[in-house]
């Protein structure tokens, strides 16, 4: 599904105004029958309600929605926001819809002094005073009303964006002035700044509501964002031939492991093994032979000379995917093994873990790197690859998209909504996963997946959205038994199974 920028969700609106054909003001009361429909499902009609509603669009929702909100019975005051005399066309049709109803002497228009209505534990305030064509952080008095809405003990309803915060970018945004909304209730799409950690706590619980706009619009408009459906898995899985035989499912080579993290180097020969994979080999140091031959014992194992690190690289030429990185750790004997590694492999590589903390202490290296490498950091990881931590989660993203381009690789930036940056810039984000997989190892398991999907003939942008998918769905099904608090790696490769059946269905 494609994400679109604030510009385009203006010019859908406009698309489907024309091309329905709809008046504006038509789909406005469309969308403003959803926006009531889903507030009176979740507040009885005895909840007393106020509506703050600004100047623009986003304003005029919110009158249509106090009047219908009226209509069904519950008791609403609505202030309407005309500091500077101009309001959208819509948003004075609703004005004098509003006017003409029932309780219009419950509607106050402020243009100049603002006395506050009392917010108390019972009140429901609907926030529609600014929505996704905002584009510059909120000040003076509407930066202090939200403040004296963020600070009362009232829920928060905010229609398609909350007040403040921006659809997109938000890395310089003043957070103090942004609505804490309880529910927001966005139209047609989840906006791309929805699937960032920093403004989350704007959020709320979100519902999407569907209002009907044009899908013509919808398939003919180029994104560069874009989030995974189930069927945008199940058109890429490849299926076993009742012929094949371990020879023609892929042979992959894991390079993980150091004295006294041996479980990396488990956790992905494990999740290596359990995606489908013909044959692994785990290269790790001598002493975690005995651990290994017990913990993973079908796989091949490959001694380091050495007994505690990785220090020599091998040929790749029987090999159809080499992960890398997991527990290596970063001495300069495993650094200068795992550049040298990188640089004879023949086939698709995953870097993970420390190969990428590697990397960014030895920044030239990075221009080594073949084109079409897979690396999976986590935001930390990121910021050290780009020299700097990020302000916010936008600005890491741009990094990311930025770094991917200029490598020519695929990067998969991980956490809750998991972003793989492709070599062309388009970013393609994984729903599935939990808080429960905030635990180590977990990013062990998505180097083992994606590593075997290489070696089983997956390319590269295929194997890291499908391994995206299936690790967070692991996790999600390992939630639904096990619970957030109790889950581990080794949960998520257990419930791989589960996983591959899910889709394969």
């Amino acid at each position: 599904m494609k994400i679109f920028t604030s510009a385009q969700i203006h010019e859908l609106d406009r698309y489907t105004i024309e091309h329905e054909p709809i008046k504006s003001i038509d789909l406005m009361e469309r969308a403003a029958k959803a926006i009531t429909r889903a507030i009176t499902e979740e507040w009885a009609m005895h909840t007393p309600v106020v509506v703050f509603a600004g100047p623009g669009n986003n304003g005029g929702d919110a009158l249509a929605v106090a009047r219908l909100l009226i209509n069904e019975g519950y008791r609403v005051r609505t202030f309407l926001f005309n500091i500077t005399n101009h309001l959208s066309d819509d948003c004075v049709t609703n004005r004098q819809r509003l006017r003409d109803g029932r309780h219009a002497k419950d509607f106050t228009e402020v243009t100049s002094k603002f006395d506050p209505p009392e917010l108390t534990a019972d009140t429901l305030v609907i926030d529609g005073l600014f929505g996704s064509g905002l584009n510059k952080p909120l000040a003076g008095g509407f930066a202090s009303l939200v403040k004296y809405i963020n600070q009362s003990p009232a829920k928060v309803v905010s229609i398609d964006v909350p007040s403040g915060l921006m659809t997109e970018d938000n890395t310089y945004n003043v957070r103090a002035n942004i609505i804490h909304a309880s529910l927001t209730l966005t139209l047609h799409e989840k906006k791309l700044a929805f699937f960032f950690s920093d403004a989350q706590q704007f959020i709320g619980r979100l519902k999407v509501l569907d209002i009907r706009l044009s899908q013509e619009y919808v398939q003919k408009a180029e994104a560069q964002y874009y989030v995974l459906e189930e069927n945008d898995i199940r058109s890429r899985l490849l299926h076993r031939d009742d012929f094949s035989h371990k020879g023609s499912m892929g042979n992959a080579l894991i390079v993980a492991g150091s004295y006294g993290m041996a479980g990396a180097a488990i956790l992905a020969t494990r999740a290596c093994l359990r995606s489908g994979v013909g044959k692994v080999t785990a290269l790790t140091p001598k002493k975690n032979y005995d651990i290994m031959q017990i913990s993973v014992p079908e796989a091949v194992l490959h001694m380091d000379h050495e007994e505690t690190a990785f220090t020599e690289a091998v040929d790749t030429d029987d090999f159809d995917a080499l992960g890398i990185g997991p527990g290596l750790g970063r001495q300069e004997p495993t650094a200068i093994a795992m550049i040298a590694q990188i640089r004879r492999a023949q086939c698709p590589i995953v870097a993970d873990a420390d190969a990428l903390n590697i990397l960014a202490s030895h920044r030239a290296w990075m221009q080594q790197l073949p084109k079409g490498i897979i690396m999976t950091p986590h935001p930390k990881e990121l910021d050290r690859l780009t020299g700097s931590p990020a302000n916010a989660d936008f600005e890491r993203l741009h990094r990311t998209r930025e770094l991917a381009k200029s490598l020519q690789a695929y990067i998969l930036l991980k956490g809750h909504n998991s972003a793989l940056c492709l070599p062309n810039g388009d970013v393609v984000f994984n729903p599935t996963g939990n808080s429960g997989m905030a635990t180590a190892g977990s990013g062990d398991v998505l180097t083992g997946i994606i590593t075997a999907l290489l070696a089983r003939g997956y390319n590269q942008q295929n194997a890291c959205i499908v391994g995206m998918y299936l690790h967070g769905l692991a996790g999600d099904l390992a939630v639904k038994t096990l619970g957030k608090e109790s889950l581990t790696a080794g949960d998520i490769i257990d419930y791989l199974p589960q996983a591959f059946r899910l889709v394969d269905d």
